[in-house]
C-alpha cells in the first residue's frame, strides 16, 4: 500500500483541496482551505503528503496540511541564502 492509501483525504470530493475553475472569493478560499486543513489534521501521512508535494512542486490545492502559498512560503524560505559570518 502506498501513502495515498492511507489519507484521510482518500473518500473525500477533491473539490474541498483544490480551487475551483470559477472565481473564487477570498472568504470562500478560507473557508474551503480551512475545512481541507481541518481533514488534514490528524492524517496519519500528513508528512508523507506535504513531502511529496514539495519534492514534486505541486502548486495548487491543500497537500500536508498546507496551501499553496503556505507551501511556496516555505520553499522560498528554505531557498534563501545564508548570511555567512566571519568566525575569528
Amino acid at each position: 500500500m502506498t501513502w495515498q492509501e492511507h489519507g484521510r483525504c482518500r473518500d473525500i470530493d477533491p473539490e474541498l483541496f483544490y480551487p475551483p475553475l470559477e472565481y473564487e472569493t477570498p472568504r470562500q478560499r478560507s473557508a474551503r482551505e480551512a475545512a481541507a486543513k481541518a481533514v488534514c489534521n490528524g492524517c496519519p501521512v500528513r508528512g508523507e503528503c506535504l513531502a511529496w508535494a514539495l519534492a514534486a512542486d505541486e502548486r495548487l490545492g491543500v497537500w500536508g496540511g498546507l496551501s499553496e502559498r503556505e507551501r511556496q512560503m516555505l520553499t522560498a524560505h528554505r531557498r534563501r541564502p545564508v548570511a555567512h559570518v566571519a568566525v575569528r
